[in-house]
């Protein structure tokens, strides 16, 4: 089909989980949409990918409902079978998994375990999290309202909707005000930086307190689909074909011109639109929009965030191990859950001290075995989740930790990129064999890695970031009031709106969910006045 110079309504670019929501609502109200994606097949950082027999999550290891999707999957007519995603969490030999809000105890009793001399100060940060748990169980614990038809949903707005406005209102105010760095937040009730890094290691750097103390509330929110992440994006993607959505893959835009309501990709294709929803990297939007918009107030705007996006950072990327292994899926359900965040030791990452980018590469070698030996590692085995997903009496574990971009980016300066991978092939498949799972690198059959590097060539996010903007940057370039989210969606064009994890800040799969859906309904309700 040509589409060079044909209109559309809408064009989204980026077939990630934001395109995607956003190009489902939209073709559901008939609006003719053409969905871009310059990847081979879309969904971006959700997706599951087959490799000897193994099927891995390539992006997020499983799915946070948060009162959005379900709903909205509900809303949609689409069926997935979804099982519950268990989440374990171990230090050194012990493990526990969490079952409800009360495991809550549990965690400060395994901390008491290993810190049994802070003890007082675990019970008070114990109760903080709980505190925050409960501001989350506010804001999460209802469907979300933007995904419910005021008119077809009347009984539940009146009963659960109204009702809660006022509780999420006053609960945004009380989240804002814990909005500041979780490890600035822990160093008020504990001086001891081994405790605080065992809390806090597995969250992204400066992540807000308000957001990393409601996480064991949140673990308890994940879902998994039967098959793998990657059948929630092939049923966006077959609702889209089904109501005569087009999606272009393998496209990649090169120009932008708001003033013309035209974009231009990388075959000299020019598709003209009347709105366009930006679902990708934020830097390069701005990087390919024209210099020729006339309007003054347009112009100061888009100039202003210029500026903000030169100064922005990433956030925290990480690397990754795809492991196929032999040892069969009982022994490792003996040891913990399908999602396991483990911890080998009490020492803390601090203790392999700053990050030695500019130091030569034996300081950097010293540095990456260090924190690989230290840190917090995530586990996913999608086998303990669906049988169907590695081969018979096989396993295939899915390793994660926690990476700097900068980092990756010197040492490929440096020419010794795959000499880096290799390093923490081994360094991190060592640390698991020597302390939580004795046996897995005899069992080893095949190991693949993915670096900040790799998920910025693949996913095109902007520094390999997986969730957004770094939270460490002065002026994030985002809307990150809770009040405010429905603003996060809008630029300085009247034509074109943006979604994704670059638009809302702290990011994730809900926000890019709630994103995709707001930037849809503004345009709908538009195109629909034009009618």
């Amino acid at each position: 089909m040509d589409k060079n110079n044909q209109i559309f309504d809408v064009i989204i670019v980026g077939g990630g989980i934001a395109g995607l929501t956003a190009a489902a609502y939209l073709t559901k109200e008939n609006h003719r949409i053409l969905l871009v994606e310059k990847e081979d097949e879309c969904g971006g950082l959700v997706n599951s990918f087959e490799h000897n027999g193994f099927i891995f999550d390539g992006g997020i290891r499983a799915l946070e409902n948060a009162g959005v999707l379900f709903t909205m999957l509900r809303k949609l007519g689409i069926e997935i079978e979804f099982i519950p995603n268990n989440v374990s969490l171990g230090i050194r030999d012990d493990v526990i998994t969490l079952q409800d809000e009360n495991s809550l105890e549990d965690y400060k009793y395994l901390l008491s375990c290993y810190f049994p001399e802070f003890k007082d100060e675990i019970s008070e940060i114990a109760a903080e999290m709980k505190k925050i748990s409960s501001l989350m169980d506010i804001q999460y614990g209802i469907e979300n309202p933007i995904f419910l038809d005021p008119i077809e949903d009347r009984k539940y707005f009146l009963t659960n909707v109204f009702p809660w406005m006022f509780k999420y209102l006053f609960t945004a105010f009380k989240m804002n005000a814990l909005d500041f760095p979780v490890r600035d937040y822990l160093h008020q009730f504990t001086d001891n930086t081994a405790l605080i890094d065992v809390i806090s290691q597995h969250f992204f750097t400066d992540t807000p307190a308000n957001f990393a103390l409601s996480y064991l509330k949140l673990y308890l929110d994940y879902h998994y689909p039967m098959g793998g992440t990657g059948k929630f994006i092939q049923s966006l993607v077959n609702l889209i074909v089904k109501n005569k959505g087009t999606i272009s893959t393998a496209t990649e835009i090169t120009e932008i011109s708001p003033h013309k309501s035209t974009i231009r990709d990388n075959q000299n294709n020019t598709y003209r639109f009347n709105y366009l929803i930006w679902a990708a990297d934020q830097k390069t939007l701005y990087r390919l929009i024209d210099n020729k918009i006339t309007a003054p107030k347009v112009m100061d705007a888009m100039h202003e965030k210029q500026q903000l996006l030169k100064k922005a950072k990433g956030n925290n990327s990480i690397l990754t191990l795809y492991i196929a292994s032999c040892l069969p899926p009982s022994y490792f359900e003996e040891v913990a859950s399908a999602h396991f965040f483990y911890t080998p030791t009490i020492a803390g990452d601090s203790i392999a001290g700053r990050i030695p980018i500019k130091k030569p590469r034996r300081e950097k070698e010293k540095w990456l075995d260090k924190y690989l030996g230290n840190t917090t590692y995530e586990i996913s085995f999608p086998v303990l989740r669906d049988a169907t997903l590695a081969p018979p009496n096989k396993t295939g574990l899915i390793v994660s930790v926690l990476f700097d971009y900068s980092l990756t980016k010197e040492i490929q300066r440096n020419g010794w990129y795959d000499a880096l991978k290799k390093r923490c092939e081994q360094k991190m498949i060592t640390t698991l064999n020597n302390s939580i799972f004795p046996g897995l690198a005899d069992s080893v059959e095949d190991v693949l890695s993915s670096t900040p590097l790799t998920i910025q060539e693949k996913a095109g996010t902007f520094q390999g970031a997986i969730n957004g903007w770094s939270y460490s940057i002065e002026n994030i370039p985002a809307e990150n009031r809770l009040t405010r989210i429905t603003n996060a969606v809008n630029t300085p064009f009247e034509n074109i709106y943006q979604a994704g994890m670059w638009t809302y800040s702290p990011s994730g799969f809900p926000v890019a969910l709630i994103t995709g859906k707001l930037a849809s309904d503004q345009i709908s309700r538009k195109l629909k006045s034009l009618k």
